[in-house]
């Protein structure tokens, strides 16, 4: 039974995983650890960038961009401007 749709990361989703060896195999691709990622979640959330919704936040932890190119390929749909990508990598800098 689902009981909620809510986006996640890899780091996050590691919380609900049981078997250890699907964990283990999501752990190899997670860069971030699973606290770390809830923080940067946080912080993406509190920017208040309209334009950023849960499922850009959750690809945006995993990939944790470092450059506005980045940022543009990984949400080609979002239409950041200049200063909302600055932000968005200057926050997911703080947790590199």
């Amino acid at each position: 039974m689902i009981k909620d749709m809510t986006p996640l990361s890899m780091s996050e989703s590691l919380n609900y995983i049981k078997n250890p060896e699907v964990k283990a195999f999501v752990k190899s691709f997670s860069e971030i650890k699973e606290k770390k990622a809830e923080e940067l979640r946080k912080k993406l959330t509190e920017l208040n960038l309209i334009k950023l919704n849960e499922k850009h936040i959750s690809k945006l932890i995993d990939f944790l961009p470092e450059e506005k190119e980045e940022v543009q390929r990984i949400l080609p749909d979002s239409n950041l401007d200049e200063d909302e990508t600055n932000t968005i990598i200057s926050t997911i800098k703080e947790f590199n």
